[in-house]
């Protein structure tokens, strides 16, 4: 697969988010293996494999969801086959290029991870509502990255329709034709076997739908996973810093932020909305993490 004539030079290496994303779901895969290679050497009554199926998986079941509310997010980076998650990332590697390409690095983050939400969604929704599942769902469970891939894809087939790439064997092919097969063909294959996974697929394709027509017309639906993960960025930061002990004049007024500060901090937040976390200076970083703990 290549970009033809319409080649953009796209660096992999400059992507650090879509490096990042790569690297997180390989690190997964090849962590569970190593854990699996040490269980075999010991005999140990304890598959990795299935402890990962248990606890990083996601569950149809709501009952089980409920307990284990983590597993909407680890979902979206777990693989236990080979060939699942060369081909998810084989897709994740050229499409994902594309999509930062035209919509930016910070917004791969965004779609990705809401993406793998949308497709858990609608994956839960289905196997609760509908017969045909009842039996299945409560072992029924989930894993991988197509839900969170199947956003990128549609999302830059519906942002960037007409641009093609080079297919092997299929010479140049429009973006909207590759991201229209797909949601055919996991549309028609939900009767089929892996009914959960077309599932999920569709729920990630329906989110990288409504995110290019939105970002179209000015708006970003991702940008609470930005928010989100200032956040945990910020909560996490907070608790790695050792703790230091001040002394104030208790007879001041606590008014929190001052209005110039916090005149600061809503345009520092509009900017982590437009561009993401990463794109803040360090003096950035610095006066938001102050005014956190103000």
């Amino acid at each position: 697969m290549n970009y033809g004539k319409n080649n953009f030079n796209l660096s992999f290496w400059q992507n650090s988010t879509l490096l990042r994303l790569i690297y997180a779901n390989f690190a997964v895969f090849v962590g569970i293996k190593l854990l699996y290679l040490v269980s075999w050497l010991f005999q140990s009554s304890t598959s990795p494999n299935q402890w990962a199926l248990e606890w990083l998986s996601v569950p149809a079941s709501i009952g089980t969801l409920v307990f284990k509310p983590w597993t909407v997010i680890t979902y979206m980076f777990l693989h236990l086959d080979f060939w699942h998650i060369f081909s998810n990332m084989l897709w994740l590697y050229f499409l994902g290029q594309l999509f930062v390409e035209f919509l930016g690095s910070k917004k791969l983050w965004t779609v990705y991870i809401a993406g793998g939400l949308a497709g858990a969604l609608l994956y839960i929704f289905f196997f609760n509502v509908f017969p045909v599942f009842r039996e299945a769902m409560p072992i029924s469970k989930a894993l991988g990255a197509s839900a969170s891939v199947m956003a990128i894809v549609v999302a830059i087939g519906t942002y960037a329709p007409d641009f093609s790439i080079r297919l092997l064997f299929l010479g140049n092919v429009k973006l909207k034709y590759i991201a229209l097969f797909w949601v055919a063909f996991d549309l028609f294959s939900i009767s089929n076997s892996n009914s959960g996974g077309h599932i999920a697929h569709l729920g990630g394709a329906i989110l990288g739908y409504l995110f290019a027509r939105q970002w179209k017309q000015g708006r970003d639906i991702t940008s609470w996973v930005d928010s989100s993960t200032l956040y945990l960025q910020a909560l996490f930061s907070n608790r790695s810093k050792k703790m230091k002990v001040s002394y104030r004049n208790n007879s001041a007024p606590k008014t929190g932020v001052r209005n110039s500060d916090q005149a600061e901090v809503d345009i520092i937040l509009d900017k982590i909305s437009k561009s993401g976390y990463d794109s803040l200076s360090k003096k950035e970083k610095d006066i938001l993490f102050r005014a956190s703990n103000k």
